[in-house]
């Protein structure tokens, strides 16, 4: 079993900036890749960014290309999104997800749909 907890969420101004960070705990001497997804009230869930396990392979969805980063810290158990140039339409919650069960591909950044453990979320709004 894995868990993973977010944090790093808040209020901020528009283009302003913030860090996410999601610590995993439990059986963290799997190799998996990871990944961040966000949902709005009334709309569906979004793939925001994807890394390997060894963090050489990086996705971003086009909505938020060139303002947020997705790294992690394999040493602290830890995935990170950077968030610039925040935007209202970035207000949602931000989910921590692992491919626990998809260590196989650890080398690679998983479909949407291949993420099978999640964290509570934590809410971003950005203020116009």
């Amino acid at each position: 079993q894995v868990q993973l907890v977010e944090s790093g969420g808040g209020l901020v101004q528009s283009g302003g900036s913030l860090r996410l960070s999601c610590a995993a705990s439990g059986r963290t001497y799997t190799r998996y890749p990871m990944g961040w997804f966000r949902q709005a009230p009334g709309k569906d869930r979004e793939f925001v960014a994807g890394i390997s396990w060894t963090g050489g392979n990086t996705y971003c969805a086009e909505s938020v290309k060139g303002r947020f980063t997705i790294s992690r810290d394999n040493g602290k158990n830890t995935v990170y999104l950077q968030m610039n140039s925040l935007k209202p339409e970035d207000t949602s919650v931000y989910y921590c997800a692992a491919g626990v069960g998809r260590d196989y591909r650890s080398m690679y950044v998983l479909e949407p749909d291949e993420y099978d453990c999640w964290g509570q979320g934590t809410q971003v709004t950005v203020s116009s």
